[in-house]
């Protein structure tokens, strides 16, 4: 019985990291799905941030840093609606963490 267990559990750990990889992957490209839509094709997402419990919720609150050139922000992001499980997502900007520049640095 105890090896079922453990062996149940590692199954689930394994589903749930399988599921919390694939959706950065999958609200990464949302986001620049957003940003070419949007006209900012040149602006690049680097990287994306989110809660341990966001892959399994139908609401998020996700950090992202996109970049242009020699400039980077960090954007709050509201996300309604899940990228895997859900018909409709919507992706909303709640404002701007930081702003990064960079003179000079031959980006």
């Amino acid at each position: 019985m105890g090896r079922f267990v453990f062996y149940l559990v590692l199954l689930a750990g394994l589903a749930y990291g399988g599921l919390y990889f694939y959706y950065g992957i999958a609200i990464e490209q949302s986001i620049q799905q957003q940003l070419d839509d949007s006209g900012m094709t040149a602006v690049d997402v680097k990287h994306i941030d989110y809660g341990p419990l966001a892959p399994i919720s139908q609401q998020a609150e996700i950090a992202a840093t996109v970049g242009y050139r020699g400039a980077e922000a960090s954007l709050d992001i509201r996300l309604d609606g899940h990228p895997l499980f859900s018909d409709e997502l919507r992706v909303r900007l709640d404002g701007l963490q930081a702003l990064r520049l960079t003179i000079g640095g031959g980006d």
